[in-house]
């Protein structure tokens, strides 16, 4: 059996993530299996969306994960990777020369990726291939500081767009009223001649809902378990969430904020549905990284080049 080890660094607003995927090539096509996943609640949006730019003691965080993903990736015999980095590092006005800090210091080169671009490779993971030729789907990946809608008619990408609404820019009271106008406007304009719009989420807090509901794996969540979940979480305390509803400390308030954007893009397409394959933008660089390098037969290029 033939495969490729490869590595995705997704540089979010609220955490940062590496995720190592086998590439078994067979004779009808590549199979993408996770290896492993690593998350680490960096929080780089905290400081850009309040001061404009990454502040010191995060960029030193920053590195430090850098070079443990080398280390990981290189105990993984992983033979190449991709880094992307999205909303927050794009709006620092320091994030160019963090992005040089990083390289200097971990051997980690990092892809600063426009709004379009992160939809783009999310809308890689080819998820229209999980979808029923007859439905409607609108594809929500929600983040940290962005929010990339796509909406589905039957297999076929219909339209696209990148909000700058997230959990952490709501928290950080960055999201005001004309950004909610613009998002349910788009939404209404775009699902309003479909029928029955269901909704595939993206994002691990989404992912963590769909765990606390205690459903199968494939059984999408209703509307009416969203709004109860909502309710019950706004009515604690943080520390009641961590607590009570055994959540980690870096989930447990930017959950809220992602149940409100996902009800309110349920609220414009009218949906009652929303269905977690577990497939975001770390799956989509792989991809992209494979059939970009691989696909035709280019010699790996080990990690540690350079």
């Amino acid at each position: 059996m033939q495969y490729k080890r490869i590595g995705a660094i997704d540089i979010g607003t609220n955490a940062v993530r590496l995720l190592v995927t086998n590439v078994i090539e067979t004779s009808e096509g590549p199979l993408f299996r996770k290896s492993s996943l690593i998350r680490m609640p960096i929080r780089l949006g905290a400081d850009v969306f309040t001061k404009g730019k990454i502040g010191k003691r995060n960029v030193k965080r920053l590195i430090h994960a850098m070079k443990a993903f080398r280390h990981i990736m290189l105990v993984n015999e992983v033979i190449d990777y991709k880094a992307c980095a999205t909303s927050a590092m794009r709006e620092a006005d320091n994030g160019t020369g963090v992005i040089a800090k990083i390289a200097e210091e971990s051997g980690i080169d990092i892809n600063i990726i426009s709004g379009k671009e992160e939809a783009d490779i999310i809308y890689s993971t080819h998820i229209e291939q999980l979808l029923n030729p007859n439905k409607t789907y609108l594809y929500v990946d929600v983040g940290g500081g962005s929010t990339e809608l796509t909406l589905f008619s039957g297999q076929d990408k219909a339209a696209s767009k990148s909000f700058n609404i997230g959990t952490i820019r709501i928290l950080t009271e960055r999201v005001k009223p004309k950004h909610w106008k613009e998002f349910h406007t788009w939404i209404e304009k775009h699902t309003k001649k479909f029928k029955n719009v269901e909704i595939i989420g993206s994002g691990g807090n989404i992912n963590k809902l769909f765990k606390m509901s205690g459903l199968s794996l494939g059984k999408p969540i209703d509307l009416k378990y969203l709004n109860e979940s909502m309710a019950r979480l706004e009515a604690l305390t943080l520390q009641e969430r961590v607590l009570k509803l055994d959540l980690n400390v870096d989930r447990a308030d930017v959950i809220v904020p992602a149940s409100q954007i996902f009800l309110a893009v349920m609220k414009s397409s009218q949906a009652q549905k929303v269905h977690v394959p577990k497939i975001g933008l770390a799956d989509g660089i792989v991809r992209t990284l494979y059939f970009e390098r691989y696909a035709q037969k280019r010699a790996p290029e080990p990690v540690n080049k350079g």
